[in-house]
């Protein structure tokens, strides 16, 4: 393997997931969690605005990225409780992300997306520790 085939994302709908993840984990991913609005904001704070809001290729600017990260937020909390009540089916994703395209994440202060992201981020950390764990096995 090379080292240009190496850094090769996949694109998103092409990535696999593995549901396995143990338990005795579960600390590790909640810390990864809650660290991600301040690893965004530490990634983001800083550039001028013409990075932020640029468009390459006509793909997301990092700033709509950002903002596409805080319309997701709502769609984990939600799925959480799809656990609670053990429902059998998890809440369907909005695949045309429509609620980002429609949202001018690039008009908005960048501290105000970062800020809100940070607010649902905890939010969703803050349900997920009342749960019991019974729900994670």
């Amino acid at each position: 393997m090379t080292a240009g085939s190496m850094s090769r994302v996949p694109p998103w709908f092409e990535r696999k997931f593995a549901f396995s993840y143990p338990l005795e984990l579960y600390p590790n991913l909640r810390t990864r969690l809650h660290g991600t609005p301040v690893r965004l904001a530490e990634t983001l704070h800083g550039l001028p605005p013409k990075i932020l809001v640029g468009k390459a290729q006509e793909k997301w600017s990092a700033q709509e990225h950002a903002g596409h990260l805080l319309d997701l937020e709502p769609l984990w909390l939600t799925r959480v409780e799809d656990y609670v009540t053990g429902s059998d089916q998890l809440t369907v994703a909005d695949l045309t992300n429509r609620k980002t395209h429609k949202a001018n994440h690039n008009a908005s202060p960048l501290d105000q997306i970062l800020t809100e992201f940070l607010l649902v981020r905890q939010r969703l950390l803050k349900r997920v520790d009342e749960l019991d764990t019974s729900l994670f096995m």
